[in-house]
C-alpha cells in the first residue's frame, strides 16, 4: 500500500506559509491529476480557504464544541453518540474541490476543552489521511499546534521564513521543538519574500537544507489584497516556481 505523504508547513506569522501551502496544493493537483490531495487549514484565521477559493461551512472545531457542549449539559449519551459519528461527520465537513479536498480545523483551543475529545479527533484525522496520497497542512505559528490538534507524525516538514534575523531564529526554535514533539522523515527551509535572492544563494542553516529562495512578488501581494486565489496566478509567478523547486527536492 502506498504511504501517504504528509507535508506540514510551519514558521512565524507573516512569512507566507499560507501562500506556499496553497501553491503546493495547486502544483500537486496539476502535476499529479490522479492523486488524492487533502488540504488541512490548521490556522484559526482560515487563510488557506481564501487562497484556494474554498467556502468553509463547518470546521472541526464546530464538531468538537458540539461534543463538549453535550457533555457539559450532562447529555453523556448524546456526546458518546456524537463521538461514534465523528468519522462520518468529518467527511461531511470535508469540502470537495476540483483536484483536492479541504478540511478546516477552526478556532484555537480554549478553556474547558476536553483532552480526550481532542485526542480522539486527532486520531480520526490521521485515519482519514490514509485515504489520501498527499496531505498538506497549513499550521499556525509554531509546531505544537500541529502536533496537538492535527497529527504528531508527518513525512515532510517545511520551515518557512523570510530573510529577517527574527524569522531565522524562529525556525531554529521550532526545529528544536519539532525534534522532540513530531516524528518526521525529511525537513527543509524555504526563504520567502526576499528582495534579492542572490544574497541567500550560499546561506547555510545548521541541520536544515535550504530548498528554495523566493523573491518578493508585487503581483501576488496584490492578488492577496483582492482576495484572488492561487489558481489565478500565472504559472511563472515566483511563489509557484519557488514552491515547485522545494517540492522537487523533498519529494
Amino acid at each position: 500500500m502506498k504511504k501517504t505523504k504528509i507535508l506540514a508547513l510551519v514558521g512565524k506569522g507573516g512569512v507566507g506559509k499560507t501562500s506556499i501551502c496553497s501553491a503546493f496544493v495547486r502544483i500537486l493537483s496539476e502535476k499529479c491529476p490522479q492523486a488524492r490531495i487533502l488540504a488541512i487549514d490548521a490556522d484559526p484565521a482560515v487563510g488557506l480557504a481564501t487562497a484556494l477559493g474554498v467556502e468553509v461551512r463547518e470546521t472541526l472545531d464546530d464538531l468538537r464544541l458540539e461534543i463538549i457542549e453535550k457533555a457539559a449539559q450532562g447529555a453523556g449519551k448524546e456526546a458518546i453518540e456524537l463521538l461514534g459519528e465523528v468519522r462520518y461527520r468529518i467527511f461531511d465537513a470535508l469540502i470537495e474541490k476540483d483536484g483536492f479536498s479541504f478540511l478546516a480545523i477552526g478556532r484555537p483551543e480554549g478553556a474547558g476543552c476536553y483532552c480526550a475529545v481532542n485526542a480522539y479527533l486527532k486520531e480520526v484525522i490521521e485515519m482519514i489521511s490514509k485515504d489520501f496520497d498527499y496531505v498538506v497542512i497549513d499550521g499556525e505559528a509554531g509546531i505544537e499546534q500541529v502536533n496537538r490538534r492535527v497529527m504528531e507524525q508527518v513525512t515532510h516538514l517545511f520551515f518557512i521564513t523570510d530573510g529577517s534575523k527574527k524569522g531565522m531564529q524562529v525556525i531554529r526554535s521550532i526545529k528544536q521543538v519539532a525534534d522532540e514533539l513530531v516524528t518526521y522523515e525529511k525537513c527543509g527551509v524555504i526563504i520567502n519574500r526576499v528582495d534579492d535572492p542572490e544574497l541567500f544563494s550560499d546561506l547555510e542553516i545548521p541541520d536544515m537544507d535550504v530548498l528554495s529562495v523566493i523573491e518578493s512578488d508585487g503581483a501576488h501581494a496584490k492578488n492577496d489584497i483582492l482576495g484572488k486565489t492561487i489558481f489565478e496566478l500565472p504559472a511563472d509567478a515566483p511563489v509557484l516556481r519557488g514552491s515547485a523547486k522545494a517540492l522537487e527536492q523533498m519529494l
